[in-house]
């Protein structure tokens, strides 16, 4: 991959494609959050009140919070975005820029790979930022939303946003990848945070019937973890969590409480269910203990 010069050499010419980076990443970013909005919160909300993981809505407060920390993100996703082209232009990296090179097929597969890789990236690293010792520096901004919007999606505080974006350079340095396999995973990636972010679930009632419940990670898994900040660790797959016992004791029951609602009375339950979980647990300084399969409670 051949770079000007003058973005190698020059401190200007990096910074110009860090904020072209930002301003990518943003444009997707905006445009996937911002239909996820439009769709759960303004267009659909009365007829999707019933899927909606938390029937309360968040506050604008903490939407704008939201807003404001995910433009912040979106500059560190920038920086280190160019760094990993300025990388890939000295050749330190594994992208490849012919398909032929390697073919179709493995092309399809290192966008698998990359998902794999991700999904053990951020479980990894998720657990150990809820460590008691790294939560507040790192961790703490994402869990003020404890009822997110999909503008939490990038709500991170800068040292965290550093930690997300550590997958990008990690990626193309492992697994040989084509450019446009890179942007097709980067595409899954932003997708699928979203939706975990959305506060609906999106998934049938027979997934728990299923043996896709070892497989499949769910909304209601990521916003339970908004509520108690303890178990539901993953991402994309919920093998993690199984294996590691991380899951959260009542996720199951919860998941087919709220793909079960048929009308108010089921909603007015859901509401006392959520104020219940956010009494305590949601907060980032509670120092009330919540459970999970396998564990001994604990404190952040």
């Amino acid at each position: 991959m051949h770079l000007p010069s003058y973005i190698i050499q020059s401190p200007s010419g990096f910074l110009k494609l860090t904020s072209h980076t930002a301003i990518a990443v943003g444009i997707r970013y905006m445009l996937f959050a911002g239909i996820a909005w439009l769709l759960g919160y303004v267009f659909f909300r009365k007829q999707w009140q019933g899927r909606k993981i938390n029937p309360q809505l968040p506050k604008s407060p903490e939407v704008w919070r939201e807003i404001r920390y995910s433009v912040l993100t979106l500059f560190v996703f920038g920086l280190v975005g160019a760094a990993t082209i300025v990388a890939a232009g000295h050749g330190w990296t594994r992208l490849y820029y012919k398909v032929d090179q390697r073919g179709w097929p493995w092309f399809w597969i290192s966008i698998a790979c990359a998902v794999l890789l991700h999904d053990t990236y951020f479980y990894w690293t998720h657990r150990l930022m809820h460590h008691r010792r790294l939560f507040r520096f790192f961790h703490r901004v994402h869990h003020l939303s404890h009822n997110p919007s999909p503008w939490a999606s990038y709500a991170f505080s800068p040292p965290e946003a550093f930690v997300e974006a550590g997958i990008l350079p990690l990626a193309v340095m492992l697994i040989p990848m084509h450019p446009l396999a890179f942007v097709a995973f980067m595409g899954w990636q932003i997708v699928f945070n979203v939706l975990g972010h959305t506060g609906y679930e999106i998934h049938p009632r027979w997934l728990m019937d299923s043996r896709l419940k070892w497989l499949i990670n769910t909304p209601t898994n990521h916003v339970m973890h908004h509520e108690t900040m303890r178990g539901n660790y993953g991402l994309y797959f919920n093998v993690w969590d199984r294996l590691m016992k991380t899951n959260h004791h009542d996720y199951e029951r919860r998941f087919r409480e709220v793909t079960s609602r048929t009308g108010n009375r089921d909603t007015a339950s859901a509401l006392r269910h959520a104020a219940a979980a956010n009494g305590c647990g949601a907060y980032p300084d509670c120092r009330k203990p919540a459970t999970m399969e396998g564990t001994t409670p604990r404190v952040c």
